[in-house]
């Protein structure tokens, strides 16, 4: 009997503390998975097997026609990653959305997405979305351009908010300071080498007079030109080439249209187009990832694919409940 009852007891305490495990378990919160692991080099296998390719052939037409469109769309999907994330809401277009904003006003590329989508969704509707759309070109320009390639995963979805005063106060203009722009980075998952390689892409592409026309004659109130500028650059380039400020140069004065190294020597050379290339330099904290980038080319081809992923990855809507996939890139769908 004595037997009996210590083992009803003992059957007793063991579902009794089985029960508070389970309990226990349940109360702990559960760890999601982050969006970016959702993302996967296999997503449009089964559902659009031909994206990839379907992309970049639009891309290499476009290209082909306006090599200008390389750094381009680069930077409109760095403008895109930057505010709420690469979730094109870049390409929304209505009044109010960062596609109206000030800091967008000389984006171009929209024209090459909208090209890309509308076979897209003649292939595979409702499928691809313009999110995932951007990513992938971004790659395909670059490497059009002469550099390197890397493995773009899908999954992203489409953000349905787009606005301007966002984007007017969060993207880069080229005059901030080195602090603010770690301070960005830092606040979008990505470090200081991530800061100095994705300035790379400077390497090719143009810039308007209005982004830097304050290093030319006026700096900081002084009535002087920055002084942090080359005065042969300065006398014989700049000023010749910026009547107006529309007027383009290229960002890369030496070799404008290459993929290379040449944007960070063009630093130590204080050749650096816009004030924040140069304070990459002239700060301690990113100076040395200037000069192991610049020395190394095939370091910084390296690491420039594993920035693009980084930036590509950023606060991406991955959940069935975020987002969508937009039928036309410009607009939600109704």
């Amino acid at each position: 009997m004595k037997m009996r009852v210590s083992t009803l007891f003992a059957l007793l305490v063991l579902t009794l503390e089985l029960f508070m495990s389970i309990n226990a378990s349940a109360a702990k919160p559960v760890k999601q998975v982050p969006a970016e692991a959702l993302l996967s080099f296999r997503h449009y296998m089964k559902t659009c097997p031909q994206a990839e390719g379907i992309i970049q052939q639009k891309v290499v037409d476009w290209l082909e026609k306006d090599f200008t469109l390389a750094a381009a769309i680069i930077r409109l999907h760095f403008h895109d990653c930057v505010v709420r994330g690469c979730d094109a809401s870049i390409l929304l277009n209505h009044p109010g959305s960062e596609r109206r904003a000030f800091a967008s006003y000389t984006l171009r590329g929209f024209q090459v997405m909208d090209d890309i989508k509308a076979e897209l969704e003649r292939q595979c509707p409702k499928t691809v979305s313009c999110a995932d759309i951007l990513t992938a070109a971004a790659r395909d320009a670059t490497i059009m351009a002469g550099g390197p390639f890397w493995e773009v995963p899908f999954g992203r979805r489409d953000g349905k908010i787009s606005i301007a005063r966002e984007a007017d106060e969060i993207v880069p203009q080229g005059h901030e300071n080195i602090t603010a722009l770690i301070q960005l980075f830092h606040e979008k998952g990505l470090n200081m080498l991530d800061l100095v390689t994705l300035s790379g892409a400077h390497t090719i592409g143009r810039s308007t007079c209005f982004a830097f026309k304050q290093r030319l004659a006026n700096f900081n109130g002084t009535r002087k030109p920055d002084p942090s500028l080359n005065s042969m650059y300065l006398n014989f380039f700049l000023k010749r080439n910026c009547r107006k400020d529309s007027d383009f140069v290229f960002l890369d004065a030496i070799t404008p249209k290459t993929f290379d190294t040449q944007y960070y020597t063009n630093l130590h050379k204080k050749l650096g187009l816009l004030s924040t290339d140069q304070l990459l330099k002239s700060d301690v904290r990113t100076s040395p990832f200037v000069d192991a980038l610049g020395s190394q080319p095939s370091l910084f081809e390296s690491q420039f694919a594993a920035s693009m992923v980084k930036l590509g990855n950023v606060q991406v809507l991955t959940r069935s409940n975020e987002g969508e996939i937009r039928v036309n890139c410009n607009f939600v769908n109704a």
